[in-house]
């Protein structure tokens, strides 16, 4: 049967469309009118802010109350009666001949202890600096300065205690309290607040530093909250899509990789390359992380300095398997997400690891838990830095007592608290019982013979730099290793690894290029001007600063001047650190600015007067001005500072020797030999000071020892050919002239030298 029109269908249905126009516009202008926001158009979004956690509560309470109470919630605070754990009841501790007392008076903290010129002052405590196990204080000093009390409080023992217990440091010194080593505003402010923005002003050596919470907040790792805080006010039903609900940082539906960069800028040791916007980027815009460093980390690559985690949890398997710190760690509390073994079986099986015959130690000894069957206690060994703080190397690896014996890296059998009272070969002699012979190969031994400068190395600091199988880090570190060697395989790698796709190691590659003329340097170079990451253009444009400018195409000078600027920019971020002022120093010595560079070297000896690289560069430039004196001055400091610095002692001999003052010279190009046993221009140097003095015996020795380590030299050549046909020894001499021939029979120096020797040959045995 046919059905009937309805007569009010059309109405209807016009009411509806009314009805959603209604309903679609009404979110867009409260959109409009509440937030400003426009959708997800970039180009029409008011710039993020920070906003402080207090809009973060009401829709985050729960992350809010696992956050409160956590180290990251108490890393720094005003002193007061809620936040000060140390002692100041008239408290004192004798340290050092110093007698320091902590009191309060007026509601507010003091302590009376030893000033910047070593006078005894009152000083009063602003803030309070971590919870536990220790707790630091912040002295407010002229100029913006907050200053980092070395007098600490136990929380564990309730005792005060002195940060450095064996180290006596004079006022004067860059590690004593008042002076830059414990300065806030550039060595510690940036990861115990939100927001830092350090305001240092180079010119009056002052601070202006201020941040947004004094803690570490959700802002810190959400970035600012202003766009997510107008998203969320938007009644549910018509917030728009836009990524990541409007927070400029993801933590969520992100690499593992990218995670653990989010935690980097404050668990990494690290150069700033400005203030931290809490935006994530690529890592290398606003931080550079230290590689394996001698001092810094043991040639395995195990912690030793205080380094944190970052670049031990880069270099372990968890990392190359995409684990991450929230794996382990709770975001907010920062608590372990379980205890014990227990927090290692929720990815390992425990009928494999957690069972005598993979750790060998029972899991009760004498009624009690024993640690030996602890996941931790073998796979991340602890030690104690700021004296009582107990930290774990994160890059989970075996224990090796092997390369305990082989390069005199720890191994976890005899740490502190298990087998620290058995010798190391008990330790040999239980792991191949345990464990068999074999050794899987371990790049240790290839960064331990690299850092001695052994000749055998540089092959396989080369394939352990190429090797994409291995850490970022790693890789890094073998190619800043192989500058010490001057061959074609180590300039070929580094050329090879600027084309690498890991930033650190294109950085690293860009610092040790080098190329037999400029212009091939300007060719390699130039092109990384356009590098996406900051770290590394402004790394190229720092090399081509050696460059004369005419070599760069039109395109490519303008491109230098702007990365140039970035570049100084940079540099004058850190001018309260040495290290800027030296690289400033650097630049202008490199773009023929020698009253600029001078500036920058006496500016980055003012920070740190210890600081030997600068001293050294300055007496380099002040030689070149022909002001000897001076430079052989800054050159006595350093040794005289540094004794064990053979490099500072060579750089030394040769002014000493430039300055016509050859046996002074003498002593210090010794040191250097010594100290630089595989460096072959220190002993052709040597050869040649002892030849002047008519060392002839000790002469030969040194200039053997330069050729042996650089057969093909032909300087080193010549110099013992020479040598020996002076002294009419013309057997060694024919073999020298032999072997030029034979390494270089291209050179008409061999054969003519040859020639002239078999004749002096000839006449003598004929004139027998």
């Amino acid at each position: 049967m046919r059905m009937r029109r309805d007569p009010l269908r059309d109405w209807k249905l016009a009411a509806l469309a009314a009805l959603l126009v209604i309903v679609l516009a009404i979110p867009l202008y409260v959109v409009r009118k509440q937030s400003g926001s426009y959708g997800d158009l970039p180009w029409r979004r008011p710039p993020a802010e920070f906003v402080g956690r207090e809009k973060c509560i009401p829709c985050h309470k729960q992350a809010y109350e696992a956050w409160k109470g956590s180290h990251h919630d108490h890393s720094m605070a005003v002193a007061d009666s809620i936040h000060v754990r140390g002692d100041f009841d008239d408290a004192t501790l004798q340290h050092d001949g110093i007698l320091s007392r902590f009191y309060r008076r007026d509601g507010r903290y003091y302590v009376n202890t030893q000033g910047p010129g070593g006078e005894m002052d009152e000083f009063e405590v602003a803030y309070t600096f971590g919870w536990a196990p220790l707790q630091q204080y912040l002295i407010p000093f002229p100029g913006g300065r907050l200053q980092s009390l070395s007098l600490a409080w136990d929380v564990e023992r309730e005792a005060w205690f002195d940060l450095y217990p064996d180290q006596e440091i004079p006022p004067g010194d860059w590690l004593h309290w008042t002076r830059n080593g414990q300065n806030w505003n550039g060595m510690c402010a940036e990861c115990h607040s939100t927001n830092l923005r350090k305001g240092f002003d180079p010119a009056t050596q002052s601070y202006t530093t201020s941040w947004s919470e004094i803690d570490v907040s959700c802002e810190t790792c959400h970035g600012p909250g202003s766009r997510h805080v107008a998203w969320a006010e938007i009644p549910p039903m018509a917030r728009p899509q836009t990524a990541n609900a409007g927070l400029v940082t993801p933590t969520s539906n992100i690499s593992a990789r990218q995670l653990v960069e989010l935690c980097a800028p404050c668990h990494a040791r690290r150069s700033e390359l400005g203030d931290y916007d809490h935006t994530r980027r690529e890592m290398l815009d606003f931080m550079l992380p230290a590689l394996l460093d001698e001092g810094l980390y043991h040639a395995d690559g195990q912690i030793q300095d205080e380094v944190y985690v970052y670049g031990s949890f880069v270099q372990s398997k968890m990392f190359g398997n995409d684990v991450r710190c929230s794996d382990c760690h709770d975001s907010h509390s920062l608590k372990l997400a379980a205890e014990g073994n227990e927090l290692c079986l929720k990815c390992h099986r425990a009928d494999t690891y957690d069972i005598y015959d993979h750790h060998f130690h029972k899991k009760v000894h004498e009624g009690k838990p024993s640690p030996g069957a602890w996941c931790v206690k073998c796979h991340l060994m602890e030690q104690p830095y700021m004296v009582i703080d107990w930290r774990a190397d994160h890059s989970f690896r075996v224990p090796r007592p092997d390369l305990t014996s082989e390069i005199g890296t720890p191994n976890a059998c005899t740490q502190p608290g298990c087998h620290d009272d058995k010798p190391l070969q008990w330790s040999l002699d239980a792991y191949r019982k345990w464990y068999g012979v074999a050794r899987k190969p371990q790049y240790g031994t290839t960064l331990a013979a690299g850092r001695t400068g052994d000749p055998e190395a540089e092959p396989q600091l080369v394939r352990l730099a190429e090797d994409p199988l291995y850490p970022a880090i790693v890789r890094a570190t073998a190619a800043s290793l192989l500058t010490t060697y001057a061959g074609e395989a180590a300039r070929a790698t580094h050329v090879r690894l600027l084309f690498d796709e890991e930033p650190l190691i294109r950085h690293t590659a860009l610092q040790y290029v080098d190329a037999p003329e400029v212009e091939a340097l300007a060719d390699l170079v130039a092109p990384f001007l356009a590098d996406s990451i900051r770290a590394v253009r402004t790394q190229a444009a720092y090399r081509l600063s050696e460059v004369p400018l005419e070599l760069l195409e039109p395109y490519q000078r303008e491109a230098f001047s702007a990365v140039l600027a970035e570049y100084e920019e940079m540099m004058a971020y850190a001018l309260d650190f040495s290290h800027a002022g030296l690289n400033l120093g650097n630049l202008n010595r490199n773009l023929g600015r020698p009253a600029e560079a001078e500036r920058y070297y006496r500016d980055a000896i003012a920070v740190d007067d210890l600081f030997y690289p600068a001293r050294v560069n300055l007496a380099m430039l002040l030689n070149q001005q022909g002001r000897n004196d001076e430079a052989e001055e800054e050159l006595r400091a350093v040794v005289a500072a540094y004794p064990d610095h053979p490099d500072v002692a060579y750089s030394l001999a040769l002014l000493l020797v430039e300055m016509s003052r050859p046996a002074e010279a003498m002593e210090f190009l010794e040191r250097a030999a010594a100290g630089l046993p595989s460096r072959s221009r220190v002993h052709y140097n040597l050869g040649l000071l002892r030849t002047q003095l008519g060392l002839d015996e000790a002469a030969e020795e040194a200039l053997s020892h330069a050729l042996s380590l650089e057969p093909a030299n032909p300087d080193y050549l010549y110099a013992l050919a020479d040598f020996y046909v002076k002294r009419a020894r013309w057997r060694e001499a024919l073999r020298i002239a032999e072997q030029m021939i034979v390494t270089h029979p291209e050179a008409p120096i061999g054969p003519d030298l040859k020639r002239q020797i078999e004749q002096m040959l000839r006449g003598t045995e004929e004139g027998r």
